[in-house]
């Protein structure tokens, strides 16, 4: 018996096609895999909707997967698959700040969207997606260690500081911040932000932003702008990826801008190799 084409809202009956999706790769799919663990499958739990696409035989296999939340995350899927994506996407207003994912999936779905959600405010097409699953090459800073919730004041300068600088815009416009400091303050309590402090300031920042039962994604790394170009980055990544792969039995992986050409020989010089292409479609 064959299937019907197109893409339908998945629901926890789906959770074991979930989870087998999710697992043929799971650094790529961390982002996901981490909600999914915690939440299921039922969008009100897990913050979002889940989009799949059925493989042709009646096997219960997804062929195509797709995450439409605070951000879209295209997964998996061919152009059949994507394109289905991208009819369900267009039934509704954008709600999404961004478009992220496997390169493939996100450029793909991208030419679907952008005559009606375009234009983008920057198309990133090219970030490396990096994994590392030993012990870093580079020694870690013993100074970097995780925020306490009293110290959320100090850090959250250097957070809004990042993320103005990676992403391109202020995370305190339009709540005066409200949005963005509720998900530092979760990032600390969970023991999920990294710093060192010098004389009461922070110098380097790294947070884990997504955890799965295999794989922590580093995000936010940031070194203060004075202190750039003396290691602080990579002692301090060293620091978070060998508290994920020693300390909590999990891959450390990482994804960043191909012009970010320092950035990427710190990475390599930690020992993180690339696993395949991220895309970010921002708005």
């Amino acid at each position: 018996m064959l299937r019907v084409a197109g893409a339908r809202l998945l629901d926890d009956r789906d959770y074991p096609a979930v989870r087998a999706a999710l697992g043929v790769n799971p650094v790529a799919n961390c982002m996901v895999s981490a909600r999914v663990e915690i939440a299921g499958v039922d969008p009100w739990r897990l913050g979002g909707e889940l989009w799949g696409t059925d493989g042709r035989e009646a096997n219960g296999a997804l062929d195509g997967l797709c995450f439409a939340g605070p951000n879209m995350v295209p997964l998996s899927g061919g152009h059949a698959a994507i394109r289905s994506f991208a009819d369900r996407a267009l039934r509704r207003s954008r709600r999404c700040s961004s478009v992220v994912g496997p390169s493939e999936q996100v450029l793909g779905l991208w030419d679907e969207l952008a005559v009606d959600w375009g234009p983008a405010r920057e198309v990133r097409a090219e970030q490396p997606l990096m994994a590392l699953e030993r012990q870093p090459d580079v020694l870690p800073d013993r100074l970097v260690r995780p925020v306490r919730p009293d110290e959320l004041e100090r850090y959250l300068p250097a957070a809004v500081a990042m993320f103005t600088e990676e992403v391109g815009v202020d995370p305190r416009a339009g709540d005066g911040g409200a949005g963005y400091r509720a998900r530092v303050a979760e990032l600390i309590a969970n023991g999920r932000a990294f710093a060192r402090f010098e004389d009461g300031e922070v110098v380097f920042k790294a947070e884990i932003g997504a955890l799965s039962q295999h794989v922590g994604q580093i995000q936010g790394v940031w070194v203060h702008p004075d202190r750039r170009g003396e290691g602080l980055g990579a002692a301090g990544t060293a620091a978070i990826a060998s508290r994920l792969v020693k300390g909590m039995g999990r891959v450390a992986s990482l994804y960043v801008n191909s012009f970010n050409t320092p950035a990427l020989a710190s990475y390599r010089k930690i020992g993180f190799r690339q696993v395949g292409s991220f895309a970010t479609v921002l708005f």
